[in-house]
C-alpha cells in the first residue's frame, strides 16, 4: 500500500476493512447452509464450510491483530483503523456470527435431520437397547484410550493441541476442589451411530465420555464438567536465510501447535469455577471466550455429509466429461496441443487432461525435461507419481515444491522428499516469495525441431480440490510462450535476471505494472470516448492501490464488473466516487477459484488468466503468472464463461453501498445457475464432437466416458 492516502473528488477513498469482508464472506457461507432449497446434507456441508474457516481465520489472521496489540503497535491500517479498534470489531462481530451458526445448526438443521430420519441422541435420550450399546462402546472401544491428565502442585495443566476437543473436569475430595483434563480422542468417530428401529440415531462421542467419567475418576466426586476447545496461533515464523530451509520449516510446524491460545470455545453454561480454572490456565481474555449452545467444533459435519445411502439428500454429483471436448478424436494429446491452443474449464471437464499431460510426457521416448511448480496437491498425488516415474525414466525432471504453502507444509516436505529420492531436481522456493504460479513445461523432440508444450492454469495441480474448485487451465505450444516458461524457470531455479517476457505477466516483478497499465488506458479510452470497460473475476481484491485506479477509472466513465468471491476491500455504488462499479459474489456448490480479466481496449478486448488475486501479497511478495487468451476461439470461449457467471441469479449475490451483499431479484426473470449450466454446456459440447467423429482415439486415463 502507498504510504500516501489517496483522495477522488476531494474525498479520502473507502476502503473496507479485509478482516471484517471476509466474515461477510463466510456469512454468505453460511447464507447457503441456511437455504431451504439445498438439500440438507449439503446445508450440513456449508456449516461445516463455515467452521473449518474460521478455526483458519482465528489461526492466522485475528492472532496477527493480536500480535500487532501485544507488540505494542498502533497504526492505523488503510481503513482508518487501529489494531485495538479492529479487534473489538472482530470479537463483537464473530460472537455475532457464531450466534447465527448455532442457530442454524439448532432451529434449521437439525430439525430437518431428524424429518429425514436422522436424529442426534443425548443421554437422557437413549432406551434401553441404545445405553447398553454405548456401555459396551465404552468399554469395548473407548476407555482404553482415555487418558485422564490431573492438574494440581505436582501435575501442571497439559499442553492442550490445538483445535482438540476436550472435557474439564472440577473433582473434589475431602472437602477440596480439583481439576483434570481428558481429551475427546480424534482417532476414532466424533459421532457414534445407535441402533435404531426408525431412521438413523446418533450420539456425539464426548457425551458417552462425560456420562463415563465416574469410571476415570473412581476415588473422586465430579462437580462438574464442561466441553472446550482452543484455537493458537498458527503462522509460522520462518528464518528464509536459514542454511536448511526444509529442517526449518520441520521445526516451525513443531511450535505450530503450541502457539498462543486465540480463541477459547467453552460449552455453554459452564461451571463458573471450571471456567476461572480454564481461563486463568490458558491465560485468554473475555472477548476470547466463545460460549457454545451445543456440540463444539462443527468441523465434525464434513463427515456426516458423507454418510452412506443418503444420495438423495445431496446435491446432483458433478460428473467432469472425459475427455474434455477439445480433446476428443486425438491419439496423441501433444499432437492435439501443437494444432491449436485448448482449454479445459475444471471441474465440469475433467483434471484427467492434466494428468493425461505430465503422465504421457513421464513415458514418451521423445519427451527430454519436465519443469513444474507445485503449491497444493493431493495426499496420493497421481502427478508426484508421474514425475517420479519420469525421472526413473531418465527424464530431465525440475519441480518447485513450495514448502512454505500455509498448512500444506507437511505434506510439501514429504513429497519433495520422494521427488528428491527418485532424481528429480528439487527447488524449495525462493527466499522472501511464494511460488504461487502454475505452470507445467514439457520439453520434446520431434523430427522437425524441439518443442516446448505447456499447460498454464489458475488452480493448483491437485486432482482431489479440482473436482469441486472451478479452474481452467490452456494448453499449448507456442514459441513465445514456450521462451518465456523456460525464462520463468531459469529464475526460480537459477540466477538469472527476469527478463522482458514476450506474453506473460510475472509477479513480483511486472505484474502490478501490467494491472495500473491495464486500468489506465481504460480511463484513457474513456476519456475519447472509445469502448472501455474492465471485467475482472478473482477471489479477493485487497490491494489499496488497485482498488484507489478502480475508483479512479469508475469516475472517469469506466463501467467496470467484479465478481469477487470472498474479501473485497472495495465499496461499490458510491456517489463520486464508484457509481461505475458492481460487485457480485457467488458461493454455491462449487468453489469459485478461477481467476479472469477483461479489458475492453478501445474496441478490441484482450483477456487473461492466471493464478493472482488482487491482494498485495500476490503482486508484490509472490511468484504469480498470468497469461493472455490468443487463440480467438478460445477467447470467445474465455468472454462466454464470463458473461454466463455474470448472469447467475441463483449463486450470486451482489454488494450495496453499505458493503451489504443481497440476492439478485429474480422476478420476472428465468433462473440462471452459471455452474450447473457450464456443467450441461459440457457435456454437450462432448456429444456435439462425438456426432462429428465417431472414433474414439485419445484414451482417457479413466478408459471411459463419463456423458449424461
Amino acid at each position: 500500500m502507498s504510504d500516501k492516502k489517496h483522495k477522488i473528488n476531494n474525498i479520502e477513498i473507502p476502503y473496507y476493512n479485509r478482516e471484517l469482508s471476509w466474515i461477510d464472506f463466510n456469512a454468505r457461507v453460511l447464507d447457503e447452509a441456511f437455504k431451504k432449497d439445498n438439500p440438507i446434507l449439503e446445508r450440513v456441508n456449508f456449516l461445516a464450510i463455515t467452521a473449518s474457516n474460521l478455526d483458519e481465520f482465528f489461526m492466522v489472521r485475528v492472532a496477527g491483530v493480536m500480535e500487532q496489540i501485544h507488540s505494542g503497535y498502533n497504526e492505523k491500517d488503510p481503513s482508518g483503523m487501529t489494531p485495538n479498534e479492529l479487534f473489538d470489531k472482530l470479537s463483537d462481530k464473530i460472537h455475532d456470527f457464531t450466534e447465527k451458526q448455532y442457530c442454524c445448526l439448532n432451529r434449521s438443521i437439525l430439525p430437518v435431520l431428524k424429518k429425514n430420519g436422522i436424529v442426534f441422541l443425548g443421554i437422557k435420550d437413549l432406551n434401553n437397547k441404545q445405553r447398553k450399546y454405548i456401555d459396551n462402546y465404552f468399554d469395548k472401544s473407548l476407555f482404553q484410550i482415555l487418558t485422564p491428565l490431573a492438574v494440581d502442585t505436582s501435575r501442571p495443566f497439559p499442553m492442550v493441541a490445538n483445535k482438540t476437543l476436550n472435557i474439564a473436569v472440577r473433582l473434589n475430595k475431602d472437602g477440596d476442589n480439583v481439576f483434570a483434563i481428558v481429551q475427546v480422542p480424534s482417532i476414532v468417530s466424533r459421532f457414534v451411530e445407535l441402533p435404531s428401529d426408525n431412521g438413523r440415531a446418533f450420539i456425539m462421542l464426548e457425551n458417552i465420555i462425560m456420562e463415563k467419567l465416574n469410571t476415570l475418576f473412581e476415588l473422586y466426586k465430579i462437580e462438574a464438567y464442561c466441553t472446550f476447545r482452543i484455537t493458537r496461533n498458527s503462522d509460522l515464523e520462518i528464518d528464509e536465510e536459514s542454511d536448511d530451509l526444509l529442517k526449518e520449516i520441520e521445526e516451525s510446524i513443531k511450535k505450530r501447535k503450541r502457539g498462543n491460545p486465540v480463541r477459547l470455545e467453552i460449552s455453554h453454561k459452564c461451571d463458573k469455577e471450571l471456567m476461572d480454572f480454564l481461563t486463568k490456565s490458558l491465560d485468554v481474555r473475555e472477548k476470547e471466550i466463545y460460549q457454545i449452545p451445543n456440540m463444539l467444533d462443527l468441523t465434525f459435519l464434513f463427515k456426516l455429509r458423507g454418510l452412506n445411502n443418503c444420495d438423495s439428500l445431496r446435491f446432483e454429483p458433478i460428473k467432469s466429461v472425459n475427455p474434455p471436448a477439445d480433446f476428443y478424436g486425438y491419439d496423441n494429446i501433444f499432437d492435439a496441443v501443437k494444432e491449436k491452443d485448448r482449454m479445459v474449464h475444471h471441474p465440469y471437464e475433467s483434471f484427467d487432461a492434466v494428468l493425461k499431460f505430465i503422465d504421457t510426457a513421464a513415458d514418451d521416448e521423445n519427451v527430454l525435461a519436465i519443469k513444474q511448480t507445485l503449491y497444493r496437491v493431493s495426499g496420493n498425488s497421481p502427478i508426484i507419481s508421474a514425475l517420479m516415474r519420469a525421472a526413473e525414466n531418465g527424464k530431465q525432471v525440475t519441480v518447485l515444491v513450495e514448502l512454505k504453502a500455509r498448512f500444506d507444509e507437511e505434506n510439501n516436505i514429504v513429497w519433495a522428499k520422494k521427488l528428491e529420492k527418485a532424481g528429480c531436481h528439487v527447488i524449495y522456493g525462493l527466499a522472501g516469495l511464494k511460488t504461487h504460479c502454475k505452470i507445467a513445461l514439457v520439453v520434446r523432440r520431434e523430427e522437425d525441431g524441439i518443442y516446448r508444450y505447456l499447460h498454464l492454469g489458475t488452480g493448483n495441480y491437485n486432482d482431489s480440490t479440482a473436482k469441486i474448485y472451478t479452474d481452467i487451465g490452456i494448453f499449448t505450444c507456442r514459441e513465445d510462450f514456450g521462451a518465456d516458461a523456460s525464462s520463468l524457470f531459469n529464475v526460480i531455479t537459477g540466477y538469472s535476471i527476469p527478463p522482458e517476457y514476450n506474453k506473460m505477466i510475472v509477479a513480483p516483478t511486472g505484474m502490478r505494472k501490467f494491472f495500473e497499465q491495464a486500468i489506465r488506458n481504460e480511463i484513457e479510452n474513456a476519456k475519447k470516448s472509445l469502448p472501455c470497460g474492465i471485467t475482472i473475476k478473482v477471489n479477493s481484491l485487497v490491494d489499496y492501490d488497485m482498488i484507489s485506479l478502480l475508483y479512479e477509472a469508475s469516475c472517469a466513465g469506466v463501467k467496470i464488473r467484479l465478481l469477487v468471491r470472498g474479501i473485497c476491500c472495495l465499496t461499490p455504488k458510491i456517489k463520486g466516487i464508484s457509481e461505475n462499479i458492481t460487485v457480485y459474489s457467488i458461493v454455491g456448490q462449487l468453489l469459485e477459484h478461477s481467476r479472469i480479466f477483461r479489458f475492453e481496449n478501445g474496441g478490441s478486448p484482450k483477456i487473461y488468466m492466471g493464478s493472482a488475486d488482487l491482494m498485495p501479497r500476490n503482486l508484490d511478495r509472490r511468484v504469480e503468472l498470468v497469461f493472455p487468451i490468443e487463440d480467438e476461439d478460445l477467447k470467445q470461449r474465455a468472454f462466454d464463461i464470463l458473461e454466463l457467471m455474470f448472469s447467475d441469479n441463483t449463486n450470486a449475490r451482489i454488494q450495496g453501498s453499505d458493503t451489504i451483499y443481497s440476492n439478485i431479484d429474480k422476478r420476472g426473470k428465468k433462473n440462471i445457475n452459471s455452474q450447473q449450466t457450464f456443467y450441461k454446456l459440457a457435456q454437450q459440447s462432448l456429444k456435439d464432437k462425438i456426432k462429428i467423429n465417431e472414433t474414439h482415439l485419445f484414451k482417457p486415463l479413466t478408459n471411459e466416458d463419463n456423458i449424461i
